[in-house]
């Protein structure tokens, strides 16, 4: 696999998050105190688009039915084995890259 740009760190301010998608997959990309955090952005309980939900104190909410996933490690805090993928992520300059197929 190789690393991707998928946008912006001046796009992406701490406390935010945003939608990538490249080719079929897609992914939530995070901004916790200026560290950055990717994720599989498909919820494993119904499909929900992760990158498109709520990102509140380090918790990524699915928008389609509120399971919460913690961005740093991906799981779910009810639940540790509902998780989603970690996906390696970095900076350099402005770009955002992750590692995707």
């Amino acid at each position: 696999m190789a690393f991707v740009k998928v946008g912006a760190l001046s796009a992406l301010p701490p406390g935010s998050m945003m939608e990538a998608v490249v080719g079929e997959n897609s992914y939530a990309i995070c901004n916790i105190g200026g560290q950055l955090h990717a994720l599989d952005g498909v919820c494993p309980h119904a499909g929900g688009p992760l990158g498109q939900g709520t990102l509140l104190e380090g918790t990524v909410m699915c928008p389609w039915h509120g399971y919460e996933f913690d961005a740093c490690s991906g799981e779910n805090p009810d639940n540790p084995m509902m998780r989603v993928e970690k996906i390696a992520v970095k900076a350099e300059g402005d770009d955002i890259l992750i590692e995707a197929p």
